[in-house]
């Protein structure tokens, strides 16, 4: 009896280990979670980036699933806030029990949830931020897809600063983790170019008002600007300077280019410099499948889709040609094992070539620059970066 009793514990013990490690996959249904900030500063992008998502979970499930089985999606909502971000994940992770974190929004919300995750072997998959912390240091369940804040601007600047023949660049950036990786990469950027910066000045996350931090740029005499900025801090800050006759060179990162500064920003936003990696979905777009894609997304959701929502959209898509190399037998270390060798090539909306080992958790580090034309992002640039070479073919 004892030798028995011992033996189903083992296979009890055995049997857990292996629920444990498919957690989220069951023979019919993929579990993918996300949180997004729905409610708070940049609801505007997680609630595009959540529409982007259901719209691709929607396609991959008409066309089958995966391997048979159906993606379903649950997305809570973490304001923007880290701490609700923990408790999102601790839902998501612990209670309903997902396979996988896709495309969580949001630098400082991404490191407070990634150790919920870890603790339960859950993957955290493409987040939408273009933080180094989201690849680095190396941890086996972390994947990011996008060219850094830091490297974005450590190539941008020099070059709009030699450009526009600026003497002097100051930078005002949230104070916070996003925030402080622009300042770095724009820090670092002068320096290769033998300049600094004239002026550092800051905000906390959620300010509306940015008199004093222009007022300080402006007599410092700048005549470039970056913007460690996202949607409403953008539009505060060039509208703030507009009124006060000040009109420098801004440039943003990829979290200020999106098409909710031109169209809540108005004309004042024209100018504006944005580095970034996707086309914004224009429903005009010269592109063909892009003009078919956004019609289907405004059909479905009855309003025009933005850069968020190819970044949402594109995630899942990702997740699924990866999920789909796995096999049936899907689980966390499969999944890990096609990633090691995985190239994803280009879709339609212009990204560069993303490649994986298992040592390479960013998938690129090519961005370009965009900029707001006659209200309108307008790429004016072609990639840059050390994998610039793996662009997408140019659009004509």
């Amino acid at each position: 009896m004892k030798l028995l009793t011992a033996i189903s514990l083992t296979t009890l013990a055995l049997s857990a280990t292996v629920a444990q490690a498919q957690q989220g996959v069951s023979k019919d249904e993929i579990l993918l979670g996300s949180i997004q900030d729905l409610s708070g500063p940049i609801a505007g992008f997680g609630k595009q980036a959540r529409l982007g998502m259901m719209l691709a979970v929607d396609e991959v499930n008409e066309q089958g699933g995966v391997n048979g089985r159906k993606l379903k999606l649950i997305v809570e909502d973490s304001a923007y806030d880290p701490k609700k971000a923990v408790l999102a994940a601790q839902k998501l992770v612990n209670q309903d029990k997902i396979f996988m974190m896709v495309g969580h929004i949001g630098t400082a919300q991404n490191m407070a949830a990634m150790p919920v995750q870890f603790e339960k072997n859950v993957i955290n998959f493409f987040p939408i931020t273009a933080a180094r912390e989201m690849y680095e240091p190396f941890h086996k369940l972390k994947y990011s897809y996008a060219a850094t804040y830091y490297d974005q601007m450590r190539n941008a600047v020099p070059k709009l600063v030699k450009e526009k023949n600026a003497k002097k660049a100051c930078v005002m950036y949230q104070d916070d983790d996003f925030g402080l990786e622009v300042l770095k990469g724009g820090e670092d950027g002068l320096k290769s170019i033998g300049m600094e910066f004239a002026e550092k000045t800051s905000y906390k996350r959620g300010a509306t008002d940015f008199s004093s931090q222009v007022a300080k740029m402006q007599s410092s005499g700048c005549e470039l600007i970056v913007l460690g900025t996202i949607i409403r801090e953008t539009i505060g800050a060039i509208g703030t300077a507009r009124k006060l006759g000040y009109n420098p060179t801004f440039i943003g990162s990829s979290a200020a280019y999106t098409d909710l500064i031109h169209k809540l920003g108005g004309p004042a936003m024209n100018g504006l410099y944005a580095t970034m990696t996707v086309q914004n979905p224009y429903l005009d777009e010269a592109s063909q499948p892009i003009r078919f894609w956004a019609a289907k997304y405004k059909t479905k959701f009855n309003e025009d889709p933005t850069v968020f929502s190819v970044y949402g959209y594109s995630i899942i898509t990702s997740f699924a040609v990866a999920a789909n190399k796995a096999g049936k037998n899907l689980s966390t270390d499969s999944f890990i094992k096609v990633m090691d060798s995985l190239t994803i090539e280009p879709d339609f909306f212009g990204g560069a070539v993303q490649t994986f080992t298992a040592t390479k958790r960013l998938g690129s580090d090519a961005s370009r620059l965009s900029q707001i034309q006659d209200g309108k992002w307008k790429t004016v640039s072609d990639y840059f970066g050390s994998t610039a070479a793996a662009k997408a073919p140019a659009k004509k």
